[in-house]
């Protein structure tokens, strides 16, 4: 019998750089306040953000994902051509068919590269990047770019005073590559299906099309659901994530968390035990949440202000609508 040849696989994978691309309108507390009946004052307590940024009508979710992809590529010393694949984590690219990821990478020039959009929400960048160092490590893929990019202010309803005021546009882009040490632990992931509609589409597009009167589909959340698990069911994933890759609290250098709310980042350090000495991504703080993009402009933000460094070791967790979570220990690039 004839034996199969199989792709020949790599020892390990690393991020080799991450770059982003913020919305370029600055939107205040003040300037959302008024149609949820709220303040300046009571968003930064709830929520810890200041401002958030938001992308004009002239561009859309892969205008930001092309900046941000061209950006790392730049950044990692490489052209469209040296990617093999594109994994474009978004909720936002609003055609069902053909995927984002494969417009992408033809606008970047990465095309004949394998394409795909996957979506796991506030968990999609975390996702791909689990799934990048399983291509890398098998050997499918020499280079993957793993792109995180929303346009939520497309799915915005401005009186809603559930989840639309902490929304921001961007999109993080990294790069993975082999590496001759370990660079990226084992992904940890998983699903809680039932609680689905704790984040949700307030309904689909079949009913909207059955029902045009109920207008263009918005996000709302169930915030007290979302608090609790979020910062008291993710901390064990995020445990389990520096255990499956053999560090512990003390070799954690930097904590970058999905920015989704400040007081659920401050709950998950304290319940982690991260010493005072370690990083903590607050980029929630100018940018808002931007779901699949928030790890990777987080993470960009540290290293660009000076308060992370290249090789520093970093724990990151996504997590959002679904309910889905990722988490894994990485190096920095």
């Amino acid at each position: 019998m004839t034996s199969l040849k199989q792709a020949e696989p790599t020892q390990f994978s690393r991020i080799l750089a991450i770059a982003g691309e913020r919305g370029e309108l600055v939107v205040t507390n003040d300037d959302i306040a008024g149609p949820i009946d709220s303040s300046d004052e009571w968003i930064r307590q709830r929520t810890g953000i200041v401002t958030r940024r938001r992308a004009g009508a002239d561009k859309d979710v892969l205008d930001l994902a092309e900046a941000a992809a061209n950006k790392a590529l730049h950044a990692a010393g490489l052209v469209g051509a040296d990617i093999d694949a594109v994994i474009l984590a978004t909720i936002t690219h609003m055609h069902m068919t053909p995927s984002g990821a494969a417009i992408l990478a033809e606008r970047i020039g990465a095309t004949p590269a394998a394409a795909y959009d996957v979506s796991a929400a506030c968990a999609g960048y975390a996702y791909g990047i689990g799934q990048a160092d399983a291509l890398v490590r098998a050997g499918l893929a020499r280079h993957v770019l793993v792109i995180g990019a929303e346009k939520l202010s497309e799915i915005i309803d401005p009186t809603d005073r559930s989840i639309s005021f902490l929304l921001g546009d961007g999109a993080g882009a990294a790069i993975v590559g082999p590496s001759d040490t370990p660079g990226i632990g084992p992904t940890v992931w998983g699903s809680d299906g039932a609680k689905a509609t704790a984040i949700r589409q307030t309904h689909s597009w079949t009913e909207l099309r059955e029902d045009p009167s109920l207008g263009w589909p918005t996000l709302r959340q169930d915030g007290p659901t979302v608090f609790k698990w979020a910062g008291f069911q993710m901390a064990p994933i995020a445990e389990k994530a520096m255990a499956e890759a053999g560090v512990t609290a003390e070799d954690i250098q930097v904590f970058i968390p999905h920015q989704a709310n400040m007081r659920i980042i401050d709950q998950m350090k304290k319940q982690l035990g991260l010493p005072d000495t370690v990083v903590i991504a607050r980029d929630i703080a100018e940018t808002g949440n931007t779901s699949a993009a928030s790890i990777p402009l987080a993470a960009e933000r540290l290293l660009a202000e000076g308060q992370a460094r290249s090789g520093d070791l970093a724990l990151q967790i996504g997590f959002g609508a679904g309910l889905v979570y990722a988490a894994q220990v990485v190096v920095l690039p």
